[in-house]
């Protein structure tokens, strides 16, 4: 296995994890709107109550942009900006929505402001006119916009879990390697051929790949040794019969078939590499270097 091949793909798992991990997260954002909503029901609650109105509806609370809410009212009430300010304040503070929103009343008749406040973070930013002047009786709907978005938490467990496959992948390039080097090591005096990306060990009946051993039968062995000396030759099937059965004393027809295909499946792993049937001659081993 390609190291490069491994960590390419890992690194890519980890970029991913860390820029979702920071990102605004949709569950956040549904949470804060919420909250916004349950808020303002009480702030439109509180209001009517100043109003010594116990009975009247609060419409619904609507999101009409990103970060703009609105609250309406079933009927007409008169309209103390003090109070609204005052109000509005204390519930959006007691929940740590925001500490910068601007505040519109409309006129519900022309969409015209009758009054608005921006409160900021601030204090010298704040801007609050006219607090002591009573709106007349009409119906109006107040609007809300939060001029900063909320912090997106960060989950600090996510960075112990986006850690642990590059940890791992990590450990597992080292005793890769390390297991690679041991098994040259070994095998750096024995007697060997390098065919594509097999090295072939004829005293050990084996070819290796990477760290991957593949076993050999006597015979696979025997056939491949002529295969390789002969590399990109036609090899004719009596001279393999020979030379692998009958030195034995004993020749079977079907055999070196059967062994051919075996063989040839243990190769297959390497596409350079193909042992080729030329019909009613014999095989080739063809290598493309």
């Amino acid at each position: 296995m390609n190291l490069k091949n491994f960590y390419y793909p890992l690194i890519l798992v980890f970029i991913i994890f860390f820029i979702w991990s920071f990102a605004p997260q949709k569950n956040e954002n549904l949470d804060f709107s919420k909250q916004v909503k349950i808020t303002l029901r009480q702030v439109g609650n509180q209001l009517l109550l100043t109003n010594k109105d116990s009975l009247s509806l609060i419409l619904p609370i609507k999101q009409i942009e990103n970060s703009k809410y609105r609250i309406s009212f079933e009927n007409k009430l008169l309209f103390e900006p003090t109070n609204l300010v005052r109000i509005m304040k204390n519930n959006i503070e007691k929940v740590s929505l925001s500490k910068n929103y601007r505040v519109e009343v409309l006129q519900c008749l022309d969409n015209e402001v009758a009054y608005s406040y921006e409160i900021n973070a601030d204090e010298e930013k704040t801007i609050i006119p006219c607090a002591g002047r009573n709106l007349p009786i009409k119906c109006y709907v107040i609007e809300i916009q939060f001029l900063d978005k909320p912090e997106s938490k960060f989950n600090y467990s996510l960075l112990f879990y986006m850690f642990i496959p590059l940890i791992l992948g990590i450990l597992y390039g080292r005793f890769y390697k390390s297991d690679k080097n041991k098994v040259v090591k070994e095998n750096k005096n024995e007697k060997h051929t390098i065919l594509g990306s097999f090295i072939f060990y004829p005293e050990q009946n084996k070819l290796m790949q990477k760290t991957k051993e593949i076993a050999l039968s006597k015979k696979e062995c025997e056939l491949l040794e002529i295969f390789v000396a002969n590399e990109n030759q036609i090899v004719k099937r009596e001279d393999l019969t020979k030379q692998v059965w009958e030195d034995n004393g004993v020749i079977v027809g079907r055999s070196l078939d059967t062994y051919i295909s075996k063989l040839r499946k243990k190769l297959q792993e390497d596409t350079s590499i193909k042992l080729t049937n030329i019909h009613g001659v014999g095989y080739k081993l063809e290598v493309k270097r």
